[in-house]
């Protein structure tokens, strides 16, 4: 479970699991500080996070040669009624072979955020 709360600077607002905290916040252009992350971006963190790790742990299965993995991602909400997530996935080892790299891009769609956020999410509000 993810907790936040508001500081005292206008928007910027601390969450925790618990264990880390981090800061989210909203641009100078919105009236905040830009000092944090803004909720999409974590949006976005929480996918290319979950990619890349998918990969490593996919190639750490596999014994492949991977020497580094990254993922970058990009919210496009230019049709409302369909938001799509676009990715891009960089594998780095020169002595993966085609094989295994085709093998590794295929492991994302077994990425548990991409299929959280593939499903259908309702935000159902709960009394505390």
């Amino acid at each position: 479970m993810i907790q936040a709360k508001s500081l005292i600077e206008p928007y910027r607002t601390a969450f925790s699991n618990g264990t880390c905290e981090a800061i989210a916040d909203v641009s100078v252009a919105k009236g905040g500080g830009g000092l944090g992350f803004g909720p999409h971006e974590l949006l976005e963190a929480a996918l290319a996070t979950c990619v890349t790790m998918t990969v490593q742990m996919a190639a750490k299965k596999y014994d492949y040669p991977l020497e580094g993995a990254s993922c970058s991602v990009r919210l496009d909400r230019t049709q409302p009624e369909r938001v799509q997530l676009h990715y891009t996935v960089l594998l780095e080892g020169p002595l993966l072979t085609p094989e295994q790299v085709a093998r590794l891009h295929a492991a994302v769609a077994h990425c548990p955020v991409a299929q959280t956020l593939s499903g259908g999410i309702k935000c159902v509000a709960v009394d505390p």
